[in-house]
């Protein structure tokens, strides 16, 4: 018997080598801001370019699971369509989180000026370092949504995609949303009831179509996609 080495046995009774677990595709990653993560946290990697430097870090055994492309969910390619025909010139991500519409979002808008903003610190210093690391048309901050630092009208678009669900104050971060938007607010929210311990309200159009007028909207609509809502909000 060979010692510590892998093997199996075909269907003759052979023994040949077991193959190798593949190592990752970088390809199979969002090439750009991975990249700009590995040179923020581990500038000794060196440089290159992006695909390079995924390569690396995956041979480093850095964890990239953020980043890496899956297929896009229906509610974030529905939203990356209507921003097609919105061409925003400066956007506000709301509760950016791990990037499931961030990423898709900087790839598809590659000139677009992006704030991204994000409850938890541990996250919004995550979005940062992607940002430092050469996503320059991204900024990132902790805030809160419902407490939001910026001025009236700041931006011309904010996107809030699965987020007012979350917010305890909804109503407070409907208002903050709207007035730091000067043209539309588009906004992504569960609309049947999940397990999701997090969720704290199941918000119905009325609720919602109530709640951004009540903030200065001039039209609220709706549509529907797969157990979601998708509002988009016109500002006056």
């Amino acid at each position: 018997m060979l010692s510590g080495f892998p093997f199996r046995t075909n269907h003759l009774g052979s023994r040949m080598s077991r193959p190798l677990a593949q190592a990752p595709d970088p390809a199979r990653f969002y090439e750009k801001p991975a990249a700009a993560w590995i040179r923020a946290t581990r500038p000794e990697l060196g440089d290159g370019s992006d695909l390079e430097l995924v390569r690396v870090g995956l041979a480093a055994g850095m964890r990239l699971q953020r980043f890496k492309r899956s297929q896009v969910l229906p509610r974030v390619r529905s939203i990356l369509g209507i921003l097609h025909g919105l061409s925003p010139s400066s956007l506000l991500d709301i509760g950016s989180g791990r990037g499931a519409f961030l990423w898709p979002l900087l790839e598809t808008f590659p000139t677009l000026d992006v704030t991204a903003i994000d409850a938890s610190p541990v996250r919004a210093e995550q979005l940062r370092a992607v940002a430092s690391g050469g996503v320059s048309t991204l900024r990132a901050h902790p805030m809160d949504a419902a407490s939001l630092a910026f001025e009236d009208r700041s931006f011309d678009v904010v996107t809030a995609l699965e987020v007012l669900e979350h917010v305890p104050d909804f109503a407070s971060a409907v208002r903050e949303i709207a007035r730091v938007a000067r043209r539309f607010v588009l906004v992504t929210v569960p609309s049947r009831p999940d397990d999701n311990p997090e969720h704290l309200h199941l918000l119905d159009t009325a609720t919602l179509q109530s709640a951004f007028m009540a903030a200065g909207a001039l039209r609220v609509s709706f549509e529907s996609i797969l157990n979601h809502r998708i509002v988009t909000v016109r500002l006056p």
